[in-house]
């Protein structure tokens, strides 16, 4: 189902209020959204979806005191990257991303040139998995997600320099752990 960018404000009064049907259709119109975006930062489904529940459970909690500037689905997005991030940082356990250096068409790979790939492979993995959580999200979401510097900051509810900053460390740490593979 497509996320309403316009929430009539009836519906966020009437949530505010404690109308439980008006939370269901809040989670009926934006539950696809909040999974979508705890799954760029967790690969495991059952627990992305018990998380983007833990979402709305916290939503419907602290209901009284939100105050929504921007928009619904903004608003949702932003406690669904938090969520992530924390479970991340309470668990230290990094999924692996689905980057695969690919071996050229047209090559035939031998054993040493698989050994190699697999290697690199690794190296990525577990240099991508090593950095700080909130660094690691700036950098999915930039690389593999392809957002812009100010995206990034509107999703993750920080200014585009912090998004820079962490970009910048990013990088920096990448490069100095795979500065084995980076020779030209």
């Amino acid at each position: 189902m497509q996320e309403n960018q316009h929430i009539p404000d009836d519906l966020l009064r009437r949530f505010k209020q404690g109308d439980s049907t008006a939370l269901k259709v809040l989670f009926q119109q934006h539950y696809g959204l909040v999974c979508r975006t705890i799954n760029r930062f967790i690969t495991d489904n059952l627990l992305v979806e018990d998380l983007s529940q833990e979402v709305f459970v916290r939503f419907w909690e602290k209901r009284e005191q939100i105050e929504i500037t921007s928009s619904v689905p903004a608003y949702l997005r932003r406690m669904a990257i938090n969520e992530a991030l924390a479970w991340l940082r309470r668990n230290q356990r990094f999924e692996q991303e689905e980057l695969t250096p690919q071996t050229p068409s047209g090559t035939s790979a031998d054993g040493e040139a698989v050994f190699l790939h697999d290697e690199l492979n690794l190296n990525i993995h577990e240099a991508i998995n090593g950095l700080p959580p909130k660094c690691r999200a700036v950098f999915q979401l930039s690389r593999f997600e392809e957002l812009t510097y100010p995206e990034i900051a509107r999703q993750m509810g920080i200014s585009v320099k912090t998004v820079e900053n962490q970009m910048g460390k990013a990088l920096k740490i990448l490069r100095e752990r795979l500065k084995g593979y980076l020779q030209v």
